[in-house]
């Protein structure tokens, strides 16, 4: 009996305690729709539409519908993928700015109802919607404002027309998260054959305060997306990165959709921001928004992705990853590798919260109800805080009972009343004093900080500046497991070779003559000689290694002389255009060839693809002999570096003529160089 009269005694207590008066917002606070969203965090997009049949990413107008013609499409697979990811819902381009619709619409023919698809029956907003909703996902609507295609655009008719089109989405295909209006609008196009350009004032030629309006009437829990918002704000920039500080609050009424300035002066959200209008970093899973056979081999890496997650979602802002969905109607192969491969990533960097196991305590707090232990109880409703007009200084303080080692925290403010931190650190306790380990700027709904391994028993978060007192819901610490991958090659047209590591904490293992790779990097190489590059990265903690990436290093170039140094820079991002369709370049001493590569140009429109060829040696750069020529067959479907060879034959300059382009533009290359082994 003893034994259960004291907890029951607690129990009593407990409950006749009364929970403090929660403290004022700090304004601006969000809308209700604008809490719900913000929870969602992670969700895609998908860019199918006539571009992807056009093969390009911004149409013209005068495309046929005849041209939209998938052979497989399959929504469900794309809801199935963005489930796997752990994506909450996705947007679709429903129109872009060559005008084509994905629905029936009964105000247009540049539509899928005429299409050969589905025997011009089909409507793919529909199986869009059903396969989301069949795999449990918020369903989103991109229309763009700009028509390049519809002959009123321009003119006050065309808003009418926009309107009709908007309230078909809102109303036929039941609740909708999201309406996401691009701010690209207004400049040359077909225009019903008009072939001109037209431009608009974007402030105010869309109406946009009677255009939300009827929005607002159609879908009042719709989220709408611009520059301005209303509700979710551009980032800013097309990486997918937030910023260091990133405000939730926007002035809003200054800003616009499509305003010139707007991603220098605007994006990252003001502290003194009059609206709650908080960001979404949008990127896509590739360099193009919409699907390019030439882009398969450019799908983000792993590290690029989680550098987004850590920059997006770690930085106060949504995540929105676009997939570019091929001409078969499906989410690439590739795509869905590597979008698997980050969810996979994110689940073991964030499986375990040391801080739920860890005695934690505060400087202060407001009183029963808002006492430091709310921040490990996984509930967003609950939060630390303190008493009103004791300022925004106060401390979290965590004791793990025995050393524990991690490199990541999250923090996350209650923002249904506003955002209130501005500056914090992390403080680890290292042989009996305090050591400063981290420190951020903004929180906002989450915020994440990622640094080398800490081992140690107790930590401290403080709080230093903010616009009144804190208001903390969560927070986490964990140990992410390193990204054991093999180190990224770089090399300089001097020869000098940069290893650099996927992680922090990694050490890098090397060997230039073919053997396993031991020597331990510590500093650029400098490697003139033709040579077998043999790499891994090796965790020191766990004695585990990645993958071993060989590499054969060719003779370095820095005696190279060309007319265009762009061929010759060892960067395959920069690119030359040969005015002669040819490229002549000294290497500057003798050299026995066995053959040379050819990189194609890796810029965003490509052109001036090699697809037949001549390549030549000389003595003396007066005299040429042909040793070889051909087709690279495949090089503008898959612009991968190209591989020639030949018998071995002594040379001193070089000639690589394209005897035809791809698309009859000027000859362009990345990268040109030799083979000597």
């Amino acid at each position: 009996m003893k034994k259960l009269l004291a907890p029951l005694l607690l129990v009593l207590f407990s409950q006749c305690k009364e929970k403090a008066a929660p403290p004022a917002p700090v304004y601006p606070i969000p809308h209700e729709r604008q809490v719900a969203w913000q929870e969602l965090e992670f969700y895609g997009f998908v860019h199918f539409n006539m571009n992807t049949f056009s093969d390009r990413e911004w149409g013209f107008g005068d495309e046929k519908p005849e041209q939209f013609n998938p052979t497989a499409l399959d929504a469900r697979q794309w809801a199935r993928i963005a489930k796997e990811a752990g994506m909450k819902g996705l947007i679709i381009t429903a129109k872009h700015h060559d005008g084509f619709v994905l629905w029936p619409s009964a105000y247009t023919e540049h539509s899928v109802k005429n299409s050969p698809w589905r025997d011009g029956k089909g409507d793919l907003i529909q199986e869009f919607v059903d396969a989301c909703r069949e795999y449990g996902l918020k369903v989103g609507i991109y229309y763009s404002p700009w028509d390049r295609n519809h002959p009123d655009y321009g003119k006050p008719e065309y808003i009418s027309y926009m309107r009709n089109q908007l309230t078909e989405l809102l109303t036929n295909y039941g609740e909708i998260f999201e309406v996401w209006f691009d701010g690209a609008n207004g400049g040359t196009g077909w225009y019903g054959g008009a072939n001109e350009e037209r431009k608009v004032d974007k402030l105010t030629y869309y109406d946009w305060e009677n255009t939300h309006a009827l929005v607002r009437e159609l879908q009042p829990n719709a989220m709408l997306f611009s520059d301005a918002g209303p509700d979710v704000r551009w980032v800013g920039n097309e990486h997918g990165f937030a910023y260091e500080t990133t405000w939730s609050n926007l002035m809003r009424d200054s800003v616009y959709a499509g305003m010139p300035e707007y991603s220098e002066k605007w994006a990252s959200g003001q502290e003194n921001g009059t609206h709650w209008v908080p960001a979404e970093s949008d990127v896509s899973i590739r360099p193009g928004w919409y699907y390019h056979a030439y882009e398969d081999h450019k799908v983000k890496t792993l590290p690029q992705l989680m550098e987004i997650f850590y920059k997006s979602i770690g930085r106060n802002s949504s995540l929105l990853i676009n997939f570019p969905v091929d001409t078969r109607g499906l989410i690439h192969e590739n795509d869905e590798e590597a979008i698997l491969k980050m969810a996979a990533k994110i689940k073991e960097d964030f499986q375990t919260n040391l801080a739920i196991e860890a005695a934690i305590s505060s400087s202060a707090d407001r009183g029963y109800g808002y006492e430091a232990s709310r921040v490990i109880d996984g509930d967003y409703e609950t939060y630390w805080t303190l008493s009103d007009g004791t300022g925004p200084k106060a401390n979290l303080e965590l004791d793990f009972g025995k050393e524990v080692s991690f490199n990541r925290l999250l923090l996350q403010e209650y923002t249904p009343l506003g955002q209130r931190v501005k500056a914090f650190t992390l403080e680890a306790e290292i042989n009996g004093s305090w050591e400063k380990i981290a420190s951020g700027t903004t929180v906002g709904y989450k915020r994440i900080l990622r640094f080398p391994d800490v081992s140690t028993q107790k930590i401290r978060i403080a709080f230093e500046d903010g616009k009144d007192i804190p208001l903390i819901s969560e927070l986490g610490i964990y140990y992410a497991p390193k990204l054991l991958l093999p180190p990224l090659i770089e090399r300089e047209k001097s020869g000098k070779l940069t290893l650099l590591s996927p992680d922090e904490g990694l050490e890098i293992r090397y060997s230039l003559d073919g053997s396993e790779p031991s020597e331990l990097y510590t500093n650029p190489l400098e490697i003139q000689e033709a040579s077998t590059l043999k790499v891994i990265s090796i965790d020191p903690k766990t004695g585990e290694n990645s993958d071993m990436l060989q590499k054969e290093l060719e003779i370095a170039k820095a005696k190279w002389k060309t007319e265009d140094e762009k061929a010759i820079d060892e960067n395959p991002s920069s690119y030359a255009t040969l005015s002669s369709s040819k490229i002549q370049v000294n290497l500057g001493e003798a050299v026995t060839l066995t053959g040379f590569t050819y990189f194609p140009m890796q810029a965003r429109y490509p052109s001036g693809h090699f697809t037949e060829f001549a390549f030549r040696i000389s003595q003396d750069g007066k005299n040429w002999t042909e040793v070889a020529s051909g087709e690279f067959a495949n090089v503008v479907n898959s612009p991968i570096e190209q591989e020639i060879r030949f018998d071995a034959i002594p040379a001193k300059w070089i000639e690589l003529e394209a005897i035809k382009t791809a698309d009859g533009n000027p000859a362009t290359l990345a990268e040109i160089g030799v083979l000597t082994r």
